[in-house]
């Protein structure tokens, strides 16, 4: 399923914020992206018609389709960001690609990336993510 980036990214800071700081709103997410409300609350009122988030007196949470989206968008910036840092490259470089990329990365090229890192983190002792 494709969904839009700007769609993603909603989805992947819900998860974020939920895993932090449990109830999820609309100012959160606004200072989370830099947004102003207005534009989040267009966002999430097409995130609700589209299935991916409820809302209920205000707590924003993921549906299990709006789950399963942010976590496979953060958990592609997570090992984005890792790969990319064990290369050499600075955290906030690293962090800044990654979400980036992390949206238009084949599976194929994302399964290599995870395969390659897996090797790299074994090889060191680390264990696998």
């Amino acid at each position: 399923m494709r969904i839009q980036k700007s769609a993603e990214d909603y989805l992947e800071t819900i998860l974020i914020l939920s895993q932090k700081n449990g109830m999820v709103r609309s100012i959160d997410i606004a200072g989370a992206l830099g947004f102003s409300k207005p534009s989040v609350s267009t966002a999430m009122k097409r995130l609700r018609e589209n299935g991916y988030i409820e809302v209920n007196h205000g707590a924003i949470t993921l549906t299990p389709t709006g789950s399963e989206i942010a976590e496979r968008i953060y958990d592609r910036h997570r090992l984005l960001t890792e790969y990319f840092i064990g290369l050499g490259v600075s955290p906030e470089t690293a962090e800044a690609d990654a979400c980036g990329i992390e949206h238009i990365l084949s599976e194929e090229t994302f399964a290599r990336i995870r395969a390659h890192n897996d090797a790299r983190r074994a090889h060191r002792g680390e264990p696998a993510d």
